[in-house]
């Protein structure tokens, strides 16, 4: 006599049925297109806000008569700040997918505009510490949505390659919000004053609504895992992830010296600012065209080839740079930097895609986010004093030591990223 049909376990379907949720079906490449200028414009608006904003308040302090240490201190909250709400927000991504944090990154960054706007009316000796509060919310609400764009676009490509061409394109945003936001502000506040520079910076994460729409909402599980303050921490144990944090530090690190070293040694130079900001400008042209570049040839890239060719390279230049006689060779170096650089980012986000589990992808971007937020507060710190007991020359050389030493640790990455 024939079994009598079973029915089906009833764990095994519940738990095909959490899995289900948990990895929604993978989009085709073309749906994948179809976000990144949606994804890209929410990035664009949140980051220009914040850079305008942190272009006109150094120089309305300054204009008020307060110290370069103030300033100083204005400036360190946009970097500082975020990094105590990175794991937060990157908790809230994993939870709730994308519209929610880009929701609260809309308000902290309109609210850090209106901070900025409300103290224009307010006498010097109050106006800074109002702009110290806009600073720091506009800082949050910028590194939120950037959280959110890039959990969102890693989770919905569907491969290696994708990702490689979806952070490529995303990665142009920052640039682009960096020309967007000073820009504006600039022609505002020569045009009608530091207000309504304010008023113009507050209406750009707008456009984050309205583009919002375009992403559909992401299919997230009914009863997610939850993870509290001391277990976030444990996702440092996954194999591989700390190594790749120090290695995106690194190249961090090496960008920041950069953007200090070089007027430095300009200036030590006797070259004018015009001299000066064409050598940094030919380094940001060439982390575009490195940018362009990536999503062509994502079939053909290995993303821990990359970036162990990217530290030597960027350990070469360094050792390399104040021996550049003219702003020729310094410029022919910052080519050459700018193209190393450039090509980190895509690989370090889809190594970390990689690495670290699906439902906690946002707390895994928080903590690169944290790592450099934490850097770009401190490290000028640091850069100031080298550069001034031992020269720009040794501030480079000292870095490429150690970007070149550091280089074991992205080899060390291939293992690691063969076993998942």
């Amino acid at each position: 006599m024939a079994d009598a049909p079973r029915e089906p376990d009833a764990a095994a379907a519940a738990a095909e049925t959490s899995s289900a949720v948990l990895e929604p079906p993978v989009p085709a490449p073309a749906e994948v297109r179809g976000l990144l200028p949606a994804l890209i414009v929410a990035q664009i608006a949140l980051h220009a806000e914040m850079a305008g904003q942190r272009m006109a308040a150094p120089l309305q302090a300054l204009h008020d008569g307060y110290s370069a240490w103030s300033v100083g201190v204005l400036l360190a909250l946009f970097a500082a700040l975020p990094v105590v709400a990175a794991l937060p927000a990157g908790r809230l991504a994993d939870r709730h997918g994308y519209h929610r944090p880009l929701y609260l990154g809309v308000l902290f960054t309109t609210l850090g505009a209106a901070c900025a706007l409300l103290a224009c009316w307010l006498p010097p000796g109050w106006r800074l510490a109002l702009q110290c509060v806009g600073a720091g919310a506009s800082g949050v609400g910028a590194n939120i949505g950037l959280i959110a764009v890039l959990r969102t676009a890693g989770r919905r490509a569907g491969s290696g390659t994708e990702r490689l061409r979806v952070f490529s394109w995303i990665g142009m945003a920052p640039s682009a919000a960096n020309v967007v936001g000073p820009v504006l502000a600039g022609f505002m506040i020569d045009g009608a004053g530091y207000a309504a520079a304010y008023a113009a910076l507050g209406l750009l994460p707008v456009l984050s609504l309205l583009v919002g729409g375009r992403v559909p909402a992401e299919a997230m599980p009914a009863h997610p895992p939850a993870v509290t303050r001391g277990q976030a921490w444990t996702l440092l144990h996954t194999p591989g992830f700390k190594r790749l944090l120090f290695v995106n530090w690194l190249l961090s690190a090496s960008w920041d010296v950069h953007s200090f070293a070089v007027p430095v040694l300009g200036h030590a130079r006797g070259y004018n600012a015009s001299t000066i900001g064409l050598v940094l400008g030919t380094f940001t042209a060439a982390v575009t065209l490195v940018r362009f570049a990536v999503p062509l040839l994502a079939h053909r890239l290995q993303e821990v080839t990359v970036l162990r060719v990217a530290m030597l390279m960027t350990a070469l230049v360094f050792a390399v740079y104040p021996l550049a006689a003219t702003p020729w060779l310094m410029g022919g170096c910052a080519a050459l930097l700018g193209l190393a650089l450039g090509a980190v980012q895509p690989m370090v986000m889809s190594t970390l895609h990689h690495l670290t589990p699906e439902h906690r992808h946002g707390e895994a971007i928080a903590f690169r986010s944290m790592t450099i937020n934490l850097s770009s507060s401190i490290m000028p710190l640091a850069f100031g004093a080298a550069g001034t007991a031992l020269g720009p020359g040794v501030l480079f050389w000292m870095m490429g030591a150690a970007v070149g030493a550091g280089s074991w640790a992205a080899a060390g990455l291939r293992a690691v990223r063969q076993r998942h």
